[in-house]
C-alpha cells in the first residue's frame, strides 16, 4: 500500500470513529472539534503529498515529514497541557465535593441526635411517678 493511500484511509478512519464516538456519546463535543479537525487535516495530505512539501519550503522547513513530525509533538503538547488542566480542575472540584459530603454529614448527624433526644421513651422511674 502507498503511503498516500495509508494516510488518506487513516484520516477518514479517525474521522469516522470520531463521529461514532459522538453518536454513542463517548466523546464530548468540546474534545471532538480537536479531533474531527485533525483527520480533515490528514485526510487531503494523503491525497496531495506534494502540497506538504510546499508548504515545509514556504515554513523554511526542508522535508514535509520533518514538518508534520514537529507539528504532532506540537499538537500532542498541547493536548497534554489541555488534559493536565482538566485533570486538575477535575482534582478541585472532587476535593470541593469532598468537604461538602464531609460537612453534610456533620449536619445530618447532628439532626438525628436532636431528633434522638426529641423522641427519647419515657424510662420506667418517670412511669412509676405518675402512679
Amino acid at each position: 500500500m502507498k503511503l498516500w493511500m495509508l494516510t488518506s484511509v487513516t484520516g477518514v478512519f479517525l474521522v469516522a470513529c470520531i463521529v461514532e464516538l459522538l453518536r454513542r456519546r463517548k466523546l464530548k463535543e468540546k474534545y471532538a472539534f480537536l479531533w474531527v479537525l485533525t483527520g480533515l487535516v490528514i485526510i487531503p495530505l494523503g491525497f496531495f503529498p506534494s502540497g506538504l512539501d510546499s508548504v515545509a519550503r514556504l515554513v523554511g522547513v526542508r522535508s514535509g515529514v520533518s514538518l508534520i513530525l514537529f507539528l504532532s509533538v506540537a499538537f500532542l503538547f498541547i493536548v497534554c497541557l489541555q488534559l493536565s488542566w482538566e485533570v486538575g480542575h477535575l482534582e478541585e472540584e472532587g476535593r470541593t465535593l469532598s468537604e461538602e459530603v464531609a460537612l453534610l454529614r456533620v449536619d445530618v448527624q447532628e439532626l438525628r441526635g436532636r431528633l434522638a433526644e426529641q423522641e427519647t421513651p419515657v424510662t420506667s422511674v418517670e412511669q412509676g411517678v405518675g402512679k
